[in-house]
């Protein structure tokens, strides 16, 4: 059930002693989402095209579920077909059939009472991102895949731990009011420094260090863009599915944010291949 600001009650500030209290469950739940995500990213093919469309479907789900609660039945159905398109373009050469991913994000806004740009503009950029994880895995391989989630996950272990740690000036509090500057800055920081990693294993070039801060950025503004959608919408989490950590959609925005801006700096530049 999708949680609505207006049934949490207003809370004072936690004391000191209770700002690690959800650590444990998100530690638990974290690494298992981790383990799946390794063994995946590193069996690739079919069974990581599996993973990926399940996950885009079950986001698909929650984001249908925010904007129209209730639509239980139709959102499985929206969720179902969105992955039935994206398994039929993944089989297919990447030329005009990538229009079919424009199908779910319109047929999907077509029926939402509210919202239905919202809808069709967070439902496009979800199937796209899912393409493009699994066109990436099998263009690029599991290593160049391996960090662009690392840096992800560093993005926001560093902000979570700093941010709890250091606290300070709020980053956007109108937005998301946990986010500090101190946990934003430090997820750069643990970013470069993952780039900086992969130099020492990899043929990547220097450019990959401020690639990695770049990505970063782009997964903390996919994070941020969740957040406002929910603010939005007024509720707390994207569902209740994973213990501690929400919706899918929740802990998978800041990979949405990244896998478009990785589409998007292809398109651009010559990204560097990451290869061991």
């Amino acid at each position: 059930m999708v949680r609505s600001l207006a049934d949490t009650p207003e809370k004072t500030p936690a004391p000191a002693g209770n700002r690690w209290s959800d650590l444990n469950a998100r530690t638990w739940t974290g690494l298992c989402m981790v383990a799946v995500g390794i063994v995946g990213i590193r069996l690739g093919g079919v069974w990581f095209q599996m993973l990926v469309v399940f996950v885009t479907a079950v986001m698909i789900w929650e984001l249908a579920r925010m904007i129209r609660p209730g639509w239980d039945v139709g959102s499985m159905l929206l969720a179902a077909f969105s992955a039935s398109v994206i398994s039929g373009l993944l089989s297919q050469a990447p030329d005009w059939h990538l229009l079919l991913l424009l199908v779910p994000a319109v047929a999907g806004s077509a029926v939402m009472p509210r919202e239905r740009f919202t809808f069709f503009l967070f439902a496009l950029g979800i199937t796209i991102a899912g393409w493009g994880l699994v066109t990436a895995r099998d263009s690029f391989g599991g290593t160049w895949l391996f960090w662009m989630v690392i840096v992800v996950v560093v993005t926001d272990v560093a902000g979570y731990f700093a941010g709890r740690h250091f606290g300070g000036p709020k980053f956007w509090p109108a937005i998301s009011p946990k986010k500090t500057w101190s946990g934003t800055a430090a997820g750069w920081i643990g970013a470069g420094l993952v780039g900086a990693l992969f130099l020492t294993f990899t043929d990547s070039g220097r450019d990959l260090i401020w690639i990695s801060m770049l990505l970063s950025m782009a997964s903390q503004a996919g994070d941020i863009m969740e957040s406002a959608l929910k603010r939005r919408l007024g509720v707390k989490d994207s569902s209740s599915l994973i213990p501690g950590h929400g919706g899918l959609f929740d802990r998978f925005d800041g990979l949405l944010g990244a896998s478009l801006f990785m589409l998007l700096l292809a398109l651009i530049v010559d990204v560097p291949r990451v290869n061991i």
